[in-house]
């Protein structure tokens, strides 16, 4: 038998019920607080978090702590500040808002006894909790500027490392960077829709799904049906009448003996009418007709494209990247950045250079987040152009079962050549995993490099104009950027293009055999290998 619970302090344990809901920070500064009484003022700090996360203030009427004097005044401060809204559905930052003001009322006492009066008092702890929030207001406004929202840790104990970030010569340059994402909306929409966590409600050409499609045909089928041939032989069915001499019973053989019934024989004959043996002269006859059928065809259906999900960004910080074409890149990363908090998304960067010059980033809003992307963009860029190592970095990532459904996205001029092993990883990375990769070009045209890469390729055309504000203009001088894929089309490593090369030896001998398109290959030819390292022509194309 359970011995019943002690009820020797429970009267003073139910004055603490409302610390059951109040967060252990809250605790010290409800209980110590030196205005109003114990009860009175943990009921108001519980009421005053809840109205704080839903988005509004409790009316001077509805506070049972502190006095109506300060409450009123306490209404006014939190109004003319608009805190609710910033704490709407954040609740962290409304115990912050809770814990600030049990700082600065606990204050009044000390102002009245350096001899302020009540009510100096109230208004120089009302004023300085004021310009705290102002100050901690416009700090917040900037971070949801840049970031779309509060920084996961901007709202607690790490606030003090804020501050000093945003004061920084490196949080300008971010600034100057934010205001530039607000010129190239394609670029931020096109970042946005990275990513195959999630179905979205728009249909996309390039994700397809085959459907089952009834259509009209003819199809010609077998159908079998019985036909009677006369006379035929076959099984005997029994006994009928006719005029078939060779079937007819012997009782009527036997009437031919009589010189009278000889006479009924030829009549019975001649009415059909003699007994026979009946046979079976039916055939099985299977023949083909044409009809009017519903055949199955396969169609390609447009399915919901896929969005969400991380983030991979392989940015150029190449020496041919300086002015403009850096600013650009650098606006993709903040972008990714920004885009990846804002929507709960992982985001990792891989800054690449020269041979062996990667540097990993993965970039979470917090304080050491935007501390490591403040240092990253204020850095130059220099040094040469090596895409291989951030490539397999970003493979590699993908055998991570976090990161499985990221998609890649490289900023880069172009200016670069992957090796075909590592093409080959990437587009086996494509069909196995569904990986897309898309390309943002920061130059006048798109390269073979870029063109073997990339799923996609979204052109800045006017890169230049973000690198030199005294830039009159900043269009391209070339027409298009595609000249490559218009001008060498042959120049991709295509299965196509690598099933039609030949060997410089082989292209030699068609030569001199005075070989022309379309003519086959002797048979001393045909016995050479059909590819090698140097393979340079087609021979569909003719030979030069």
């Amino acid at each position: 038998m359970n011995s019943p619970t002690p009820l020797l302090f429970d009267a003073h344990e139910a004055r603490l019920a409302a610390l059951d809901v109040l967060p252990r920070t809250l605790w010290l500064g409800g209980l110590t607080n030196a205005q109003g009484s114990l009860e009175p003022r943990l009921r108001c700090l519980v009421a005053l978090r809840v109205a704080l996360v839903e988005g509004c203030v409790p009316l001077p009427a509805d506070w049972s702590w502190p006095s109506p004097d300060i409450a009123g005044a306490l209404c006014e401060t939190l109004a003319e500040l608009d805190l609710a809204a910033y704490c709407t559905d954040r609740q962290e930052l409304a115990d912050t808002v809770v814990q600030s003001v049990l700082f600065h009322l606990d204050f009044i006492v000390d102002y009245q006894d350096r001899g302020a009066g009540r009510a100096r008092a109230v208004r120089m702890a009302l004023d300085a909790f004021a310009a705290d929030w102002q100050t901690r207001r416009g700090q917040m406004d900037e971070l949801i500027d840049v970031f779309g929202k509060l920084p996961d840790d901007g709202k607690n104990a790490r606030w003090d490392l804020i501050p000093g970030l945003l004061q920084s010569e490196g949080w300008r340059e971010v600034v100057r960077i934010r205001r530039l994402l607000e010129r190239l909306p394609e670029l931020a929409q096109c970042i946005r829709r990275l990513g195959r966590a999630h179905r979205a409600d728009e249909r996309d050409d390039a994700s397809q799904d085959s459907v089952t499609v009834m259509e009209a045909a003819v199809a010609r089928h077998p159908e079998s049906r019985a036909v009677r041939v006369p006379d035929m032989p076959g099984e005997t069915r029994g006994i009928h009448r006719a005029d078939r001499i060779a079937r007819m019973l012997p009782a009527e053989a036997v009437l031919l003996g009589h010189p009278r019934l000889r006479l009924v024989w030829h009549a019975r004959r001649a009415e059909r009418t003699l007994l026979c043996y009946e046979d079976d002269d039916r055939m099985q006859e299977v023949r083909h007709v044409e009809a009017p059928v519903l055949q199955p065809r396969p169609d390609p259906l447009p399915d919901r494209r896929l969005e969400m999900g991380p983030l991979l960004v392989c940015v150029d910080t190449s020496g041919s990247m300086q002015g403009g074409a850096g600013m650009v890149a650098k606006a993709v990363v903040l972008e990714a950045v920004r885009t990846a908090h804002e929507q709960g998304r992982a985001c990792h960067v891989f800054a690449f250079g020269g041979p062996d010059e990667v540097v990993d980033l993965e970039i979470g809003v917090d304080a050491d987040g935007i501390q490591a992307l403040t240092r990253f963009l204020g850095q130059a860029f220099r040094g040469g152009t090596d895409i291989c190592g951030p490539l397999e970095k970003a493979i590699a990532r993908l055998e991570d079962d976090r990161w499985q459904l990221a998609d890649l996205l490289i900023a880069s001029d172009g200016e670069f050549g992957a090796t075909p092993d590592l093409v080959a990883r990437l587009d086996a990375a494509k069909s196995g995993l569904g990986l897309r990769v898309q390309g943002v070009l920061i130059g006048d045209r798109e390269t073979i490099g870029f063109l073997e890469l990339a799923d996609h390729i979204h052109p800045v055309r006017d890169w230049r104009r973000y690198g030199d504000e005294r830039s009159a203009t900043g269009d391209s001088p070339v027409h298009s950027h595609r000249l490559t894929a218009m001008y060498f089309p042959g120049a991709l490593r295509t299965p196509e293009n690598r099933d039609a090369t030949v060997s410089g030896e082989r292209a030699s001998l068609a030569v001199r055999a005075g070989l022309h398109r379309g003519e086959p290959l002797p048979q001393t030819l045909q016995q050479l290998p059909q590819n090698s390292p140097d393979s340079t022509l087609d021979p569909a194309k003719g030979t030069s």
